[in-house]
């Protein structure tokens, strides 16, 4: 195995062909430093390079099966002709959503518009006149926030769109935490804006043999009826698959009552406004005992949201006299410095793919990708996890070298290429078989000298 291997070298600009896109070459920059892999559990003289532990990623995720025939049994029962456009309608309205505009926001907006009417003599300035033209250009510029009301059709509308997707980003979660601490056997869990209940079956799935509590938390009804209808094959009678599994409109009231794993996926961007979303993140906080998995979708708006809440974890002052331990992130990222990627001059969403067999009904004939962004925020200290980089983009394998876009511990973000003469055989072979979302088993220095290169995309 090598030993200290030599820097990493980072590219600005590669030769035609490659693939690489001016988004990807905006982040490099040309880093010196002494880079080697991390071998310290040995794992090289126990296992193929392919199955290095930096890697996370799961192959296709399949519904259970008991998920999949009630799902089935209830698209048969109740879907109609239209409903394969109502998903595509309803997929498309999440994937577009914006978080709503802030109170204080629209305020600053208001007074621009009122200044520059007021500077317009053109403009008959009768204080009524002047306060119609200004809602008027609100209602222009101005995303229309509107609260989702999951009715009894609405809801099976969504478990059509976004049962089988969220099951697997979720899984894709859950599966982080199994890999990385497989002595962790959770025995609660809490599911804010349970929905279908999508989060049960991965959860059950991965740590089933543990688990004895589910609770389900969701404000709509028709989605608690219809989680139930789900577990119990698709029926509202017979017992239901899974055991323990609770449902309740209101978060537990008592500060006593925590849950070794708290999610909250695809809900805290239905929530009307950052301070609700505050409120709300705070409860999970000190409901949850171990991790706090938080999931949205792997758009610019989701990671925004997600960062929003891990800042507010990380930088909380409020100390539980139950639970005084700190918090610290788990993943993905190796840091608890700010996001490198909001702080570039474009920034980007950090997001994942999953890769995962659709429910088997008549418009779901081809495996799909689930794209989203996660946060697992843990109690404990930093010490306790791998701080690998993470790899954030698609591996690019060439011929001899490797692209990876990595977020590395010192917070910032860099574009390696890694060859195997330069930087040894091993890591080079750990890094070919990575994929997006894994963690390359690589030390790097806390803190880069800075460069006194010059970046070739400047020449």
């Amino acid at each position: 195995m090598a030993g200290a291997l030599r820097s990493l070298l980072i590219l600005g600009r590669w030769c035609p062909g490659l693939g690489v896109t001016p988004q990807a070459r905006s982040l490099a920059a040309v880093v010196p430093g002494v880079t080697q892999i991390d071998n310290k559990s040995d794992f090289l003289q126990k296992r193929p390079h392919r199955q290095h532990p930096g890697i996370l990623n799961l192959p296709h995720v399949r519904l259970p099966q008991a998920l999949a025939n009630g799902a089935q049994l209830l698209l048969l029962e109740n879907a109609g002709p239209t409903m394969e456009n109502q998903v595509q309608t309803l997929t498309s309205y999440l994937w577009s959503r914006h978080l709503p505009v802030e109170p204080e926001e629209l305020q600053r907006r208001a007074r621009h518009f009122e200044k520059k009417f007021l500077e317009n003599p053109d403009l008959c300035q009768t204080e009524e006149k002047l306060r119609g033209a200004v809602l008027h250009a609100l209602r222009k510029t101005t995303y229309h926030w509107q609260e989702l009301s999951y009715t009894e059709g609405l809801s099976l509308v969504y478990m059509a769109a976004r049962l089988d997707g969220g099951f697997a980003a979720v899984s894709r979660a859950f599966h982080e935490i199994r890999a990385r601490n497989p002595a962790f056997q959770p025995q609660t869990l809490m599911d804010f804006g349970s929905g279908t209940g999508s989060v049960t079956w991965a959860a059950n799935s991965i740590w089933g043999q543990s688990l004895r509590e589910y609770m389900c938390v969701d404000k709509s009804p028709a989605m608690l009826a219809l989680a139930e209808k789900l577990l119990k094959g698709g029926s509202e009678s017979g017992e239901p698959y899974i055991p323990g599994v609770f449902f309740r409109q209101f978060l537990p009231v008592s500060p006593k009552v925590q849950f070794d794993v708290v999610v909250s996926a695809f809900s805290l961007s239905e929530l009307p406004s950052r301070a609700d979303r505050t409120e709300v993140v705070q409860t999970l906080w000190r409901k949850t005992g171990h991790f706090l998995v938080l999931v949205e979708n792997g758009t610019k708006a989701g990671h925004r949201l997600l960062m929003e809440a891990r800042d507010l974890v990380l930088k909380g002052k409020e100390k539980s006299p139950l639970d005084p331990r700190p918090s610290f992130v788990f993943a993905p990222c190796p840091h608890e410095l700010p996001c490198p990627q909001l702080t570039t001059s474009r920034p980007l969403a950090c997001s994942f793919s999953q890769a995962y067999h659709p429910i088997p009904f008549r418009w779901n004939k081809k495996p799909k990708e689930e794209k989203f962004s996660m946060v697992i925020l843990a109690r404990g200290s930093p010490e306790e996890a791998n701080r690998w980089p993470r790899i954030t983009q698609p591996v690019l394998r060439r011929p001899r070298h490797v692209h990876c876009h990595l977020c590395c511990p010192d917070g910032h973000m860099q574009h390696a290429v890694i060859t195997a003469r330069r930087h040894g055989r091993d890591l080079y072979r750990c890094a070919r078989v990575s994929s997006w979302g894994d963690l390359l088993p690589v030390l790097t220095p806390s803190a880069f000298p800075p460069s006194t290169a010059q970046d070739p995309s400047e020449s």
